[in-house]
């Protein structure tokens, strides 16, 4: 099927971006209001732009109601400053429910049990259980004409790797993370590498098989297709 996305709204496009740009890795953003209020939520437009200094980026959509902007967006763009934590299957609960759409004077650390970490030069902290946390300071952003859609890029200013995935070469122990992603509007954990070329049998093996589902649900079930999935990214339930 060729699909032309001109006459499509954006919540059609939306749908076929999210399910065609898979697995996409999520950030654990964690900000802090120009008064002080702590804020974390997942972001999982999420990618690298620059290696040197090193720079990443994050793009956030408005609120559920399609008009206000995120918390943390508007604790970014006030202070310049936010920490990228990982996401990985141990805090996969958490991660979810830091997506639901609280008032902005809530907390999410306290409201989720979660303990932060003071962060070594910017000001939010940092999720103490995630293996790795970027602390980074805004470098630009950029707005689309309505002033709803806005990417972030920030430079890294400080790395925290947890000491045991700090190996001696200067590398990450990535097989000791098990992160997690973003499908359409689904998770996955990444639990296997490999390096090509694979044998032909094992190739085989996996051809045409789906992915093995870690809930209860249909392998035909998504999120998509329920009432309370919206394209803000926001859980609209707890």
């Amino acid at each position: 099927m060729v699909i032309d996305p001109e006459p499509l709204d954006a919540r059609s496009t939306y749908k076929l971006l999210i399910g065609s740009v898979v697995p996409r890795p999520i950030a654990w953003v964690s900000t802090q209001s120009a008064d002080g209020v702590r804020n974390l939520a997942p972001i999982s437009f999420f990618t690298v732009v620059g290696r040197k200094p090193p720079r990443v980026s994050l793009t956030m959509q408005p609120r559920s109601d399609g008009k206000t902007l995120k918390d943390t967006f508007v604790n970014i763009r006030d202070t310049g400053q936010f920490v990228a934590n990982m996401a990985t299957f141990p805090q996969a609960t958490h991660v979810h429910r830091s997506a639901i759409e609280y008032p902005s004077d809530v907390d999410e650390f306290d409201v989720l049990g979660l303990e932060a970490a003071p962060s070594e030069v910017v000001r939010p902290p940092r999720v103490r259980e995630a293996p790795i946390a970027l602390e980074c300071e805004v470098f630009q952003i950029f707005s689309s004409p309505d002033g709803l859609g806005n990417i972030v890029w920030g430079n890294v200013v400080r790395f925290y790797i947890r000491d045991d995935l700090y190996l001696p070469s200067g590398r990450i122990d990535t097989a000791a993370l098990a992160p997690i992603g973003r499908l359409a509007a689904e998770y996955s954990v990444t639990d296997n590498a490999f390096v090509p070329p694979l044998p032909s049998e094992t190739l085989a093996a996996r051809h045409g098989r789906r992915m093995a589902r870690l809930d209860s649900h249909e392998d035909s079930f998504s999120p998509i297709d329920t009432s309370t999935w919206s394209p803000s990214g926001s859980v609209l339930e707890p």
